[in-house]
């Protein structure tokens, strides 16, 4: 009888171990492939060269790093700001980088690393101007013209706080500060690292002002499908990097 017992039981474990669903981890380990959505238009995290077909920045040797953690090779999916949200719930990527910040709404989504960098919105502006942008009210007045990029948190924050100055659109992020520097617009709030970048990329021509008090709290981080497994791998990762020095040395070929 005990024998008859156990197969009956062995009969019902077999079929729920095959039912078992595999993690998304499981899945990128099998494909051989992790596809990572960038925008490719977000130096110093990433950028897009049309005449190579390639990209470029500290996300880009972030994701080459994760992928031979991995043991997989990765495949650079590219997105846009406004189009980011859709194609990640249309799954045309397994995780998205690129300096992604943590929002709630995305939350909703998906899961995200353990954060890689504090931030938050800061001005930045011609030097010669940048003593008139202290504060947001300082900014929110008749007469001066805030530049946004849509789609993004950085035309949700101008919004939500911009009822004055005039609030200009211009859809590409890569030529927007050079908007600024040419007087077409006068301030953009964006985040404090992007503004550091910015000031080093046109030196006594576009300042940031305060990037170490920026308006609000913000963080970036990894904005992952939801599977555990796949945060838990990547957490630990970003762990040992972080622990090691090797996310130290990735970051200051690009922040310093």
């Amino acid at each position: 009888m005990l024998a008859g017992l156990l197969a009956i039981a062995c009969l019902w474990i077999t079929p729920l171990r095959a039912q078992t669903p595999s993690s998304r981890l499981d899945d990128i380990i099998a494909r051989g492939t992790l596809r990572v959505g960038l925008t490719g238009d977000y130096l110093p995290f990433s950028s897009f060269d049309p005449a190579t077909g390639k990209f470029n920045g500290f996300d880009v040797e972030m994701a080459e790093q994760l992928g031979q953690a991995l043991g997989v090779k990765v495949e650079h999916v590219r997105t846009s700001w406004p189009k980011l949200s859709a194609d990640f719930a249309a799954d045309r990527f397994d995780i998205a980088m690129g300096g992604v910040s943590i929002t709630l709404d995305r939350q909703k989504k998906g899961l995200f690393s353990i954060p890689i960098m504090r931030e938050g919105k800061t001005p930045i502006a011609r030097c010669a101007d940048k003593d008139r942008f202290a504060t947001v009210a300082d900014i929110d007045r008749p007469g001066v013209r805030v530049i946004v990029n849509p789609g993004g948190t950085n035309e949700r924050f101008a919004r939500a706080r911009i009822s004055n100055a005039e609030i200009i659109t211009h859809n590409d992020n890569v030529s927007i500060f050079d908007q600024i520097a040419a007087g077409h617009a006068d301030v953009m709030m964006t985040d404090a690292s992007e503004t550091k970048y910015q000031q080093k990329l046109h030196p006594g021509v576009l300042c940031a002002v305060h990037p170490e008090t920026p308006f609000d709290f913000a963080e970036k981080a990894y904005w992952l499908q939801r599977d555990v497994a796949l945060k838990g791998f990547i957490d630990q990762w970003l762990h040992i990097m972080q622990e090691t020095g090797s996310f130290r040395s990735v970051s200051s070929r690009w922040f310093e």
